[in-house]
């Protein structure tokens, strides 16, 4: 008898113990203060994380999308490649003597009047010249030119702004300028070759930086100057102007092929153009709208095969008191309500966040930016029609 009762009682014991086990395993949800602090947690995070991506869209977004806009202009403008030698390689263009002819004659604004190239700023760097400094052509096209200044290889001074930072920040790199540095402009049939002379940093409303001899603006110019114009400082707000001056060294003939210094000697021997005018992945994407719809299909269609193969699992053990309640929670809910096993709810709500952030860079940030008058003096930004 004893060893039964002592059967009985390892066996209470273990129930006990097994209760216990249960027990913790099902605790009890948090206070509602707690869920509430939990919840505020979330928001907090959300926001940060929308932060993040609004300065992502600014610094990187909105290059990809001027980049987009440069190569449909450049495409849409058929200009002839640089002259080859006869033999499968790009010529070196003749430095010409005399006056240098003045291209184009009479640019209406929005025209593409010119590429610029700037091998200081890395060898593939080239942006799209047009006329007009608004924010409608200098966020789209990279650089603006200004229309009351001198044309290329003009006697005076050929101006131009472009942004520091964002849209590609065409003139980024201004700061690394040295001197005798090439600056090099190609209109439809010339090439002009300046060289960079020196910098200085004025207020916006120092004008005379744009002068036809900004040297000295009430005499009559003496040089072929080139003045590029853009925002001091780079990451803050910009309280100054940066200003870089070069003066013409040479012009070219774009029939006769490249200047010596966009030209680059592969492994036979043979003289190619430095630059490649392919375009980058990210700016092949297009709109971002596409994206998103995509995205969103992804996910219905996925909601839907995980639906039939597992149903909801989750809020079934949930239900049947097989995992206790759990607290308030924004992500919580929203991975709770995938269905099928964890692996697949995961990916659910990951594509439905990258839906989400895809339609903040396509719909709601340009929105911001464009009526909310804190973000738009931040981000430079002008609402263009397409």
């Amino acid at each position: 008898m004893r060893h039964g009762a002592h059967g009985r009682t390892s066996q209470a014991r273990g129930a006990a113990v097994t209760s216990v086990g249960t027990n913790a395993g099902m605790q009890t949800r948090r206070g509602p203060l707690w869920q509430a602090l939990g919840i505020l947690a979330e928001l907090l995070l959300t926001a940060a994380a929308i932060c993040a991506l609004y300065i992502v869209w600014q610094m990187w977004w909105t290059g990809v999308e001027a980049e987009q806009a440069q190569n449909q202009t450049t495409q849409s403008a058929e200009w002839s490649a640089p002259g080859s030698d006869g033999n499968g390689s790009t010529a070196i263009a003749k430095a010409q003597q005399g006056d240098p002819p003045v291209q184009p004659k009479d640019p209406k604004y929005g025209d593409l009047i010119a590429q610029v190239y700037i091998p200081r700023f890395g060898s593939q760097w080239h942006r799209n010249l047009v006329e007009g400094t608004t924010l409608e052509q200098i966020n789209r096209h990279g650089l603006g030119h200004y229309q009351t200044s001198q044309l290329p290889g003009q006697l005076g001074n050929f101006a131009l702004a472009g942004h520091r930072n964002g849209y590609g920040q065409p003139l980024g790199d201004v700061d690394k300028l040295q001197e005798g540095d090439a600056i090099i402009v190609r209109t439809k049939d010339y090439w002009y070759v300046y060289h960079y002379t020196r910098y200085e940093i004025v207020l916006p409303t120092e004008v005379r930086v744009i002068a036809a001899n900004p040297e000295n603006p009430n005499a009559e110019p003496t040089k072929r100057m080139i003045t590029m114009t853009t925002c001091e400082p780079k990451y803050t707000t910009p309280t100054h102007r940066w200003i870089s001056y070069g003066e013409l060294a040479y012009w070219a003939k774009v029939s006769d092929g490249v200047p010596k210094e966009l030209a680059t000697t592969d492994a036979s021997g043979n003289v190619k153009f430095a630059i490649n005018d392919s375009p980058s992945l990210a700016s092949r994407i297009g709109s971002l709208d596409k994206v998103v719809f995509a995205a969103l299909l992804a996910w219905l269609i996925l909601f839907i095969a995980a639906a039939v193969a597992w149903r909801w699992p989750v809020l079934r053990a949930i239900k049947l008191g097989e995992r206790r309640r759990p607290d308030a929670s924004i992500y919580g809910t929203l991975l709770r309500l995938q269905p099928g096993v964890a692996p697949i709810r995961w990916l659910l709500l990951t594509l439905l966040l990258f839906a989400a952030a895809a339609a903040l860079f396509q719909w709601v940030f340009p929105w911001s930016a464009a009526n909310i008058p804190f973000l738009n003096q931040m981000s430079n930004f002008v609402a263009v029609p397409e």
